[in-house]
């Protein structure tokens, strides 16, 4: 893909660094001028903030949510809440059919490989870039995450959040009445499967409630 882009590690590199002083909304034209529309932007939905963002800059992006057959009703109805706001059509990625047992019951340390990163690659498939609403300040393994960079797959994975902190992401939930997932008023800080996420007490960590008991902090999409 890079070849088809023709931009170089050295180059995304210092692209990363340039935007370190600039607005998360010129990361995002600066996406959309580069790679669209070969190129999705990953939902978690937790929040909208970052669908927000951008789609004020392109109204046709692609949105991915992973469907692992195992999140929270809660989660899914942001998705429609989303879809209904924005008047989009969230591209949900399934495994079809769904594994019997369920993977998280009996081989809970590898499911997210088998059931969300499996199905980013075939959502990414054809495309050049994507985009996570991944920042800094979530946890330990992300603070050093660039703003633009190369993922495993060698696509350009670009993260126009990283620098955000929890205050300005409140801050633009207040201002522009974004969607967020009902879970974050139940002490959910950080939202994953339902059989893998549990609510924070007062002064944890907000990723402590994901994978508890288990030597893990991330779901590897991205790796």
């Amino acid at each position: 893909m890079l070849d088809q882009i023709r931009l170089t590690n050295n180059e995304l590199a210092e692209l990363s660094e340039d935007f370190e002083s600039k607005p998360a909304t010129a990361v995002l034209e600066w996406a959309m001028a580069m790679f669209h529309p070969r190129l999705s932007l990953a939902a978690s939905m937790t929040d909208a903030v970052l669908i927000d963002l951008a789609l004020r800059v392109e109204p046709d992006l692609e949105i991915v949510f992973i469907d692992t057959g195992y999140h929270f009703p809660e989660t899914l109805r942001t998705v429609e809440a989303v879809e209904r706001r924005y008047g989009c059509s969230v591209r949900v990625m399934r495994q079809n059919p769904a594994p019997d047992p369920p993977a998280w019951w009996c081989d809970p340390v590898n499911c997210c490989s088998a059931m969300k990163v499996s199905l980013l690659d075939d959502a990414l498939d054809g495309k050049d870039a994507w985009m996570s609403g991944i920042r800094r300040d979530e946890s330990h393994t992300r603070a050093t995450t660039p703003i633009i960079g190369i993922d495993s797959r060698g696509l350009v994975k670009i993260n126009p959040l990283a620098t955000w902190t929890d205050g300005d992401v409140e801050g633009y939930i207040a201002e522009h009445d974004v969607p967020v997932n009902p879970l974050l008023a139940q002490g959910y800080t950080s939202i994953g499967c339902w059989p893998c996420t549990k609510p924070v007490a007062d002064g944890d960590h907000p990723r402590a409630g994901r994978w508890a008991g288990y030597d893990k902090t991330e779901c590897g999409l991205h790796d």
